[in-house]
């Protein structure tokens, strides 16, 4: 795999990084990426994809904290590979840095460059693991007062309650030295899981799948050996039943479909008791991926009515249902309908009380959008929508509208009920005793209720 050029714009378009590899493309071409991206208008999508083609130059991006990393080629390669790469260089100079953002870019010029020397030689790559740039890397970066950074996804979704984390868990740098001398012993373990359902337009569920994974990053002096204990009723394939067999799987425990490990777990006891045994390399990583289509219970249940209202007129409700315990907060919750190309004006109506809610006609794409700050667990909110029409309708409203869609974030909560059961670090002296965190979150990745 080979790229021309890679760069770092902020969201104004500023050039915070930039390099050429092979003088095969334009030098203009951080402006032709910026430009393309900010007026993409196509399909009535408002964002640009994250692969695309401006004469004869494939541009590839993601959007990490707000920054976009942006990667140039003329010859044809593979898109996710390219996307993997930027998501890796992302993450190497966060672990390096501490945070991403403008400010600590343009702070640590020096050391940015340096790492992508390392990581990329002529548009070919070298290696994205923080472990081994460690032997090549050796500056230092300036770090950023914590009083000047703004929350960012995802450390946000883990500061929730008493659950709160350390405000500087997740923006410590993993070679920086501690001003005052000391480090503080500390491992993270996060069980991440991103959730598809579709719901049938009765409220029954047609597919569900879960994405997990379980994230590390490591504060430990040394690099003692960790023994993480999982469910003993875990069982990894569906041993020839139906992947939608779901009578046959209750009560049997925690089923993976499938799951692969990162390169340092050793599996010599996984099967015999379920625990994972590894020396944790340096940066973020993920221990463990795994895909389940068991059976869950959903966190919400939506249920959507539309019908006429009269003549060039109809009326929606939504009502949306949080099937989790009261002790537990979903946060940043959207909730989107498409409405018939017709609709020319939308009226809201919560429900009397309602607080941290907001509301939006979308006038050029016709779309319904509802955002919610939080939802209790248990709690059950409504939205009433009058729709004016600018042309009478035919037929059946239903098939021109919808579905719904939802996205959303609980944090300690998570749907699969896969755990961990203990984390245990090889102690250097009867005195060590690190700091262990283990956290959960659910996000949605397709939610989607059919009318």
């Amino acid at each position: 795999m080979m790229i021309s050029q890679f760069f770092v714009l902020s969201q104004r378009g500023d050039n915070i990084v930039f390099r050429d590899y092979r003088a095969e493309v334009p030098k203009g071409s951080t402006e032709t990426f910026f430009r393309k991206v900010k007026f993409w208008k196509e399909d009535g999508n408002a964002e640009a994809p994250p692969i695309f083609n401006v004469d004869g130059v494939n541009y590839f991006h993601v959007k990490v904290v707000g920054l976009y990393f942006v990667a140039t080629t003329r010859v044809n390669v593979s898109p996710s590979l390219v996307l993997e790469l930027l998501q890796r260089i992302a993450r190497v100079i966060k672990d390096y840095l501490g945070v991403l953002n403008e400010d600590s870019f343009r702070k640590n010029f020096v050391l940015v460059y340096e790492l992508l020397d390392e990581v990329i030689d002529f548009g070919y790559v070298q290696t994205t693991s923080t472990e081994v740039l460690k032997s090549y890397v050796f500056n230092e970066p300036i770090l950023i007062a914590p009083a000047r950074l703004q929350p960012i996804d995802p450390a946000a979704i883990f500061t929730q309650g008493a659950k709160r984390m350390p405000g500087t868990a997740v923006t410590k740098s993993v070679v920086a030295n501690d001003p005052s001398g000391r480090r503080r012993e500390e491992i993270f373990v996060d069980i991440i899981e991103k959730i598809s359902v579709t719901f049938s337009s009765s409220g029954y569920i047609l597919t569900s799948e879960i994405d997990g994974t379980i994230q590390m990053k490591s504060y430990l002096s040394g690099n003692p050996e960790i023994r993480i204990a999982l469910n003993e009723d875990l069982n990894i394939g569906r041993g020839g039943r139906s992947v939608y067999d779901y009578r046959s799987s209750s009560g049997s425990g925690v089923i993976l479909d499938d799951c692969n490990f990162h390169e340092s777990v050793r599996l010599d006891s996984f099967d015999s008791d379920r625990t994972l045994s590894l020396v944790p390399p340096d940066g973020e990583f993920p221990v463990m991926n795994y895909r389940m289509t068991q059976e869950f219970k959903p966190p919400f249940h939506v249920n959507t009515l539309i019908e006429e209202a009269g003549r060039l007129k109809a009326e929606v409700i939504i009502k949306i249902r949080a099937e989790f315990p009261s002790d537990i907060i979903a946060n940043t919750i959207t909730v989107q309908m498409p409405l018939p190309n017709y609709t020319s004006r939308a009226s809201f109506e919560l429900e009397p009380g309602a607080a941290g809610q907001k509301t939006d006609f979308k006038e050029t794409s016709k779309m319904l959008e509802w955002n919610l700050k939080k939802i209790v667990g248990g709690a059950e909110h409504t939205l009433r929508a009058k729709l004016t029409f600018s042309q009478e309708f035919h037929g059946n409203i239903t098939k021109e509208a919808g579905p719904v869609s939802m996205t959303f974030t609980i944090p300690m909560y998570n749907v699969s009920k896969l755990q961990v059961k203990y984390l245990q670090i090889a102690k250097k002296s009867s005195s060590y005793n690190p700091y262990r965190w283990v956290r959960y979150v659910t996000q949605a990745n397709s939610y989607v209720a059919r009318i």
